[in-house]
Parts: structure tokens; sequence; C-alpha cells
């Protein structure tokens, strides 16, 4: 009887455990006893990270996009379409032309989305660098911007790499500086979280440097609504900054299809923070921003994520018993400007102790973004 594994979602971390299964089980694979299909809606494969640097015509959007097809190994069974209802009890999908699905094992990677249309105004009034189209829309914002008062308001939380408001905000006051117009220019950073990050030493790390640049922060900052006439951002206590270029970090949610299927709220599944198994449903896991865990959604997390469920499910399709753990890993960088940077690293038992920001560490990034399809493909 062939053994039938089903991921959703061809993002880092469904594509990276989807070749990692076919590592594992390759025996299996080749005698026909397992089967690895990757279901995503699209087909493409995104790297989120280049939009950051889109807005600051630093990239194009097509560094940031390569075929599923030319990712995966030769043995994972891709289908490209919408996966519309997960029966965990009778273990099928249903797909976007009705087909049904059966699988024995199933892993979430179904992402997170954007919903700005949560804050009011905030579609209207604000850019954002979360999305192809958005940072192309922030690139043009900026080439016309001449000065004035820059914000950058954190507008939701969770939400997809919890170091780019932080990078973007340095990055812009560095770009700012190289077209001669820092001094025409204010610019103001808004979090909803007590701090400048929710880590304390990123906060310590962040703060130092926004104090020695100039940079205004408002911290307990919960974005209520955007007046795009007036140009105001209003938040929930009744503060009001004034902006001429308005950028946030839209609120995030999860998928539907996970909240219909009675795994978690709001879109997110709630997952066993170490074995990474979603807790309402059996032989179903989750890994990345699908996740409720207290973790960054960050394409590392996701990634170490993926390689703890591929050996669960290998151990588990041997009848074994999976022993494989999580122990929360994040490893990420952190952009001090335009040509400096710094990076993180933790885990569960851990916080992060930020080195000092150099070149080094910021060309050691660009040549991550350009070897992470290799990520991707599971070779490293």
């Amino acid at each position: 009887m062939t053994t039938r594994i089903a991921v959703v979602g061809g993002g880092t971390g469904g594509t990276v455990l989807a070749n990692k299964l076919t590592s594992k089980l390759a025996a299996e694979l080749d005698a026909d006893e397992v089967k690895v299909i990757l279901i995503d809606e699209t087909g493409t494969h995104v790297y989120k990270p280049v939009w950051l640097y889109v807005a600051f015509g630093r990239a194009d959007p097509s560094e940031g996009l390569r075929p599923l097809d030319d990712l995966l190994d030769r043995r994972v069974r891709l289908r490209t379409s919408r996966v519309t209802d997960v029966d965990t009890a009778g273990k099928r999908l249903t797909l976007g032309d009705g087909e049904t699905l059966k699988y024995d094992h199933l892993v979430l990677a179904t992402g997170a989305r954007l919903v700005p249309d949560r804050v009011p105004g905030l579609a209207e009034g604000a850019h954002d660098f979360y999305s192809a189209d958005g940072a192309e829309r922030l690139r043009d914002a900026l080439a016309d911007f001449s000065g004035g008062r820059l914000v950058l308001s954190v507008a939701g939380m969770p939400h997809m790499c919890p170091a780019a408001p932080v990078e973007f905000t340095l990055m812009v006051e560095d770009w700012l500086r190289d077209r001669g117009l820092r001094e025409a220019s204010e610019v103001v950073y808004t979090a909803p979280t007590e701090r400048s990050h929710k880590l304390p030493p990123v906060a310590d790390w962040t703060d130092e440097r926004f104090d020695a640049r100039g940079v205004e922060a408002h911290t307990d900052f919960a974005v209520e609504r955007v007046d795009p006439d007036e140009r105001t951002l209003h938040a929930a206590d009744g503060r009001a900054l004034d902006y001429n270029l308005l950028v946030t970090i839209p609120p995030h949610a999860g998928v539907d299809l996970v909240a219909d299927a009675g795994l978690g709220d709001d879109g997110w599944v709630e997952t066993d923070p170490r074995t990474l198994e979603a807790v309402n449903a059996e032989d179903v896991y989750a890994i990345g921003d699908t996740t409720d865990i207290e973790r960054p959604m960050a394409g590392s997390v996701a990634h170490y994520q993926a390689g703890t469920v591929a050996e669960r499910i290998a151990a588990g399709v041997r009848g074994h018993t999976p022993t494989a753990t999580y122990d929360g890993k994040v490893l990420c960088f952190l952009e001090a400007g335009l040509d400096e940077a710094t990076f993180v690293s933790f885990d569960y038992d851990s916080l992060p102790d930020l080195r000092e920001e150099s070149k080094l560490v910021h060309w050691a990034k660009g040549a991550y973004n350009e070897s992470y399809w290799l990520t991707a493909r599971g070779l490293i």
C-alpha cells in the first residue's frame, strides 16, 4: 500500500520539506511505496525578502520568483491547484476543480496573507513592501519623495519578517542621506509593542541606532485608522501623527482553510511548538507562518521546521516512533542601513546576542539572497 504525503503550500517551508522528504525516503519513493505531493495555488515560488530591496531600486521583482517545477526534486508530484477543504477525519483534501485527494500524512505550509482592510484607510493611504506590487509602488513613491515626514508604522502583529520594519527605517534613513534629503526630512517609526521591537536585545540595538540617527520612535502605538485626505495616522489611544509618506506593515492573517477545518483561530494552525503536530488533528503538521507558535515569521524558521517534520514523517513511514523535535532555532540577518548589517540567532532557550554591524555581514546577506534557491532545493 502506498503512503501518500501531501504538502499544501509551495513557499520556503513546503518546498524545502518536499525536497527533504525525497532525500530521506529515496528508497521508498523509488519502490513506489511513498508518494510526495505538493499542492500550490500558483505554481510559482516567491522569495519575499527581495521585496525590501525592490523598494530601494536595488533588486527587480523577478529576482524573487522561480517556477516550482525548477526547484522540486523530480520525484515530487506538483499539483497546481487551490485546496478548498481539509477533511482531517477522512484524511481528504478537496481541490478547486472538485477533485479529492487522500493523504496519510498532511503538512500545512499555507503561510500568511495581508489584510490591510482591517485598518480603515490603510489600503488607500499607505505603502508597503510586503508584495511585489507594493514594493514597486513604494519604489516609485520614494523616487518622487523630495522631503517631509516619512513614517514607518507597524500596523499589525504578528507579521512576516519581524526585523523588516527596523531594517526599512534604517535603510530609508541612509537612503535619504545619500540623496541629500535627510535635513529636509523627518524619519518616524511606530510600533504597537512596549518597545521598538518585541525582543529586548533587538530593541536595545534598535534604540541605540535610532537615537544616533535622529529617528523619532513611538511605541505602544496601536494603529486604529488612517486618514488619507488629511495624511494622518491615528492610534487607538488618541495619538495622531501627520505624514507626507506613510509606509506600513499591514495586518496579517492565516488562511480561511485552516479555520474552516477547525485547526485554529484566524487561520493559524494550533501547533505543538516542539513536534510541530497540529493539536486538533492526527497525522497533520504545520510549519512556517501557518503555525500559531511564538516564533518569528521568517524563512529560516520554516527551513528548520521543515527538517524536523521531514525526519518525523520519515520515521512514521518506516514504522518507527518519531523523536525529532524543533528547538525554536531562528537565524536572521538585519540590515543596519544600505551597506551594513548584523544578524540574530536564538532558540527557545536563548535570546539573541547582536554583533556590531559590518559591511561583511551585509555582503553575506546579499550572497545568501543569491544562493537561497539552493536552500529551496534542499541542498543547503
